[in-house]
């Protein structure tokens, strides 16, 4: 860990560096010069990006200064972003790191990418992740793995891994990643970030390459909870090209950061401590809420969520099921990679099998097999119907809790391919945030200790729409705490 000293300019957080644009300290140009160059010192070791747009970034750049210079800024106008590849950016290729896509240039951009465009953002190049984002270290990325900048033979988590490095690594001040069943929370909890799951439909799913649609939600990765509610502010609220977005009015997430959470009532669900979280997680947690008892909440340690332990298995049968529909679409003729051969059919089994990696393949037969005629009952519509007792379960805590207080994930980072031969020792990395997904409801990873040098991270998840609720109680856990300040040294 760094020691106390002066912060380089890229490792600051959105509002410093805003700060610092607003009494035009800097330009956006020499805020993105300095991000860049430190992409060019450090990127080498952690592998964070597919494709940087070192061009495209520094125009964005010089427009951010002008838009400043005439009084029109937010925020983010001028402060250097990554994108998780999975989301389309027109004019710079979106590969999601499979072979599939290597080559994919969209010819529009994510209704995500257009608001932050509309807040003047930067973008200094799109991340890499497990092709799909399917995967929970980035390492099963067709391209490379990447690495965690607080020890690089350690994965960054998944399947925004790269974004969650970039972040903590300083290739960026903040990143936007999806979550399907933890992957912006995991991962931020692997790198020592902040990172948001926000509701189901708080932020438009248009121009995210779909996984699982009924689960995925595009999300910031920020280095802390005010950066989180700034980014918020700027992408969530309803879209017409999105049916699934709500059209609840997006209040100013920075009015929820006060530091005392006086009158707030917390749960700490027992299940979340079971089996596979280690003793050093689970201490570092407990330590973690009692902080937040002498915040002001108060506290019931004795909850019980009994169908969470299901979850796991009802995410493993949803989430490939609607996989194998949505990626049914790759069969080369369209877009995307095509193989050669004599017949059509033997021109799609082959483009499918060269064009996707191992890890999407499984998920692929899983859930085609779950949806086949004589297993569709006793597979995925079972699992539908365990869903919403799940999702019964969070709505009767929420009735006498603000919010619940878990781990992030269960271990600290592991080491590069300790998990790679082993799926369900790798699926069991979500055991704490997939419930999330099931339930559709909001979850914030924060930083929450260290145990011998890695990280741990602090999840806490509330009812529908209370992301404002959330963003407080980290926000107050971080003016209490230092976790979050320190940066890995590379």
């Amino acid at each position: 860990m760094r020691e106390e000293q002066t912060l380089s300019l890229y490792d600051l957080t959105i509002h410093e560096v805003a700060d610092l644009l607003r009494r035009r300290e800097v330009s956006a140009v020499e805020v993105t010069r300095a991000v860049l160059d430190r992409i060019h010192q450090v990127e080498r070791r952690v592998g964070a990006f597919v494709t940087v747009t070192e061009d495209l970034a520094l125009e964005q750049a010089r427009l951010a200064d002008q838009r400043r210079a005439g009084g029109d800024a937010t925020p983010l106008t001028g402060v250097p972003a990554i994108i998780k590849d999975v989301i389309c950016t027109k004019g710079v290729r979106t590969t999601c790191s499979s072979r599939m896509l290597e080559r994919f240039v969209p010819p529009y951009d994510a209704t995500v990418v257009q608001r932050l465009q509309a807040a003047g953002f930067v973008m200094v190049g799109k991340s890499n992740m497990d092709e799909f984002a399917m995967g929970s270290s980035t390492e099963n990325s067709a391209f490379f793995p990447t690495r965690n900048p607080w020890d690089l033979e350690r994965v960054p988590g998944g399947s925004s891994g790269g974004s969650a490095a970039g972040v903590a690594a300083g290739e960026g001040f903040y990143a936007l990643g999806s979550d399907t069943g933890g992957s912006i929370r995991q991962p931020a909890s692997f790198c020592s970030i902040t990172g948001l799951k926000p509701t189901y439909g708080r932020v438009s799913r248009y121009g995210l390459v779909a996984f699982a649609s009924s689960l995925d939600q595009i999300g910031p990765m920020t280095k802390d909870v005010h950066d989180a509610a700034l980014v918020l502010n700027a992408i969530a609220g309803a879209d017409t090209w999105d049916a699934t977005s709500l059209p609840t009015p997006v209040p100013d997430y920075t009015q929820a950061l006060i530091p005392d959470l006086k009158g707030l009532r917390l749960g700490v669900p027992k299940e979340y401590f079971a089996e596979g979280v280690t003793p050093e997680v689970a201490g570092a947690i407990r330590e973690a809420v009692r902080v937040l008892e002498g915040l002001g909440a108060s506290v019931d340690w004795e909850v019980s969520l009994p169908s969470t332990r299901y979850a796991l298995a009802v995410y493993y049968i949803i989430a490939p099921s609607e996989a194998s529909a949505n990626l049914a679409r790759y069969d080369g003729v369209k877009y995307g990679f095509s193989a050669e051969a004599e017949t059509m059919w033997e021109a799609m089994e082959q483009t499918r099998q060269h064009g996707f990696g191992p890890e999407v393949k499984r998920r692929i037969m899983l859930g085609t097999y779950a949806l086949s005629a004589g297993y569709y009952d006793a597979y995925y519509l079972k699992a539908q119907k365990v869903r919403t007792l799940i999702r019964r379960e969070f709505e009767e805590a929420f009735r006498r809790y603000d919010a619940l207080v878990t781990p992030t994930a269960p271990t600290v980072p592991f080491k590069l391919g300790e998990k790679l031969e082993d799926p369900l020792a790798m699926y069991l990395s979500d055991v704490c945030t997939i419930p999330v997904n099931i339930a559709g409801i909001p979850g914030l990873s924060i930083p929450g200790g260290f145990a011998d040098g890695l990280p741990i991270g602090l999840q806490i998840i509330g009812p529908a729409l209370s992301e404002e609720t959330l963003l407080r109680i980290g926000y107050a856990y971080q003016q209490a705490t230092d976790w979050h300040t320190r940066r890995p040294t590379l």
